[in-house]
C-alpha cells in the first residue's frame, strides 16, 4: 500500500463538524473529478475505498443513478446515468448548465473550517503525495486552467506557495517543501501521516550526518595514511643509500621511531621522544627529513 493511499483512507475518516463542512468535502471530491457539469458527473479512481465513498456521496445527491465499471488497469470508473441526475446535483453547488467555464464557487464555503474540508475532498480526488522515503511531493491534477488559477488563489489565501506546471493536458499545482507539505496535511486532517513525515524526515537527518562524520573520518585517517606512507618511503630511502647515520641525531631519532611504530600518530610519536616533543615539532622534524631525502641523487 501506498503513502498516498495511506493518506486517502486517514482522510476518509475524518469527521467535518458542521453540514456546511460536509458539502465543501463533497464539493472537492466531485469538482476535481474526470468530469463535472450539468451532462456529466464522473471519476476515475484507482482507491477503492475512495470510490465507495464517490459512489456513497453520489447515492445521495443523485439519487443512486449511476454507472460503475473497471477497468483492466484496476480503476474504477464511477459516472452519472443519466442528465436529470447530473443536473440536479451540479446545480445544487451553485452552477447552471448555460456556465461557460468551470470555476470555484466561493459561495460553497460558509465557514473558515470549509476550506480545510474542500481540500480534504480535493485530495479524495486527483491528490497525490510521494512517499517520505523517497522525496517530499505533494501534488493536484487539475482539468481545466480557470479552475486551477482559482484553487491556487485558496492555497495562497492560506498560506501556502504553489507550484504549477502542465502534463499530458492537465494542470499541476505541486509542493516540494517537506513543511508545506507537512502543513497541508495537517490541515486537511492527516494529522498521522504529517508526523510520519517529520518522523522520516528526523530519521534522514540523523543518517546524513552520521555519513557524513564517517566519510570525514574516512578520509582523515587514510590522509594520516599516505602521509605515514610518505615519511616511511622517505626513511627507507635515505636509510638504503646515505643510511640514517648521515642525519643529524634529532632527525635520526623521529627516523627510527617512525620505521619502527605504524600507525602512531604524530603527537604519539613525539611523547616516544627524549625529550618529548609536541605535534608540531615532530611533523617539522619529519618534513626535514622529507627535504633530506629529496636532495639525495
Amino acid at each position: 500500500m501506498s503513502f498516498s493511499t495511506d493518506v486517502k483512507n486517514e482522510l476518509l475518516d475524518v469527521e467535518n463538524t458542521s453540514s456546511c463542512c460536509q458539502k465543501a468535502q463533497v464539493y472537492g471530491l466531485l469538482l476535481f473529478g474526470k468530469s463535472f457539469s450539468a451532462d456529466e458527473i464522473s471519476i476515475s479512481l484507482e482507491n477503492k475505498a475512495v470510490a465507495a465513498y464517490y459512489k456513497k456521496v453520489l447515492d445521495s445527491y443523485a439519487g443512486g443513478s449511476f454507472a460503475i465499471k473497471s477497468s483492466s488497469a484496476e480503476k474504477v470508473k464511477i459516472r452519472t446515468s443519466n442528465r436529470a441526475s447530473a443536473k440536479s446535483t451540479y446545480e445544487s453547488f451553485g452552477y447552471s448548465e448555460r456556465d461557460r467555464s468551470l470555476r470555484i464557487n466561493w459561495a460553497n464555503f460558509n465557514c473558515e473550517n470549509c476550506y480545510a474540508a474542500f481540500l480534504r475532498g480535493s485530495f479524495l480526488s486527483c491528490g497525490t503525495v510521494t512517499s517520505p522515503d523517497k522525496g517530499y511531493h505533494l501534488e493536484f491534477s487539475v482539468p481545466y486552467l480557470n479552475l486551477c488559477r482559482d484553487f491556487k488563489r485558496v492555497f495562497i489565501e492560506l498560506g501556502f506557495e504553489p507550484k504549477q506546471v502542465t502534463r499530458n493536458g492537465y494542470y499541476i499545482l505541486y509542493f516540494k517543501d517537506s513543511e508545506q507539505i507537512e502543513d497541508i496535511l495537517t490541515l486537511m486532517g492527516a494529522v498521522n501521516s504529517s508526523l510520519e513525515i517529520m518522523s522520516i524526515k528526523v530519521y534522514k537527518d540523523v543518517r546524513n550526518n552520521i555519513n557524513r562524520r564517517t566519510n570525514f573520518e574516512t578520509a582523515n585517517l587514510d590522509r594520516i595514511i599516505n602521509a605515514e606512507n610518505i615519511q616511511k618511503d622517505a626513511i627507507k630511502k635515505i636509510k638504503s643509500t646515505v643510511g640514517l647515520n648521515s642525519l643529524p641525531e634529532g632527525l635520526r631519532q623521529i627516523a627510527a621511531l617512525r620505521l619502527e611504530n605504524d600507525g602512531l600518530s604524530l603527537r604519539e610519536l613525539g611523547e616516544m621522544c627524549s625529550p618529548p616533543l609536541s605535534r608540531s615539532g615532530v611533523n617539522h622534524r619529519l618534513k626535514k627529513i622529507a627535504e633530506f631525502a629529496n636532495d639525495i641523487k
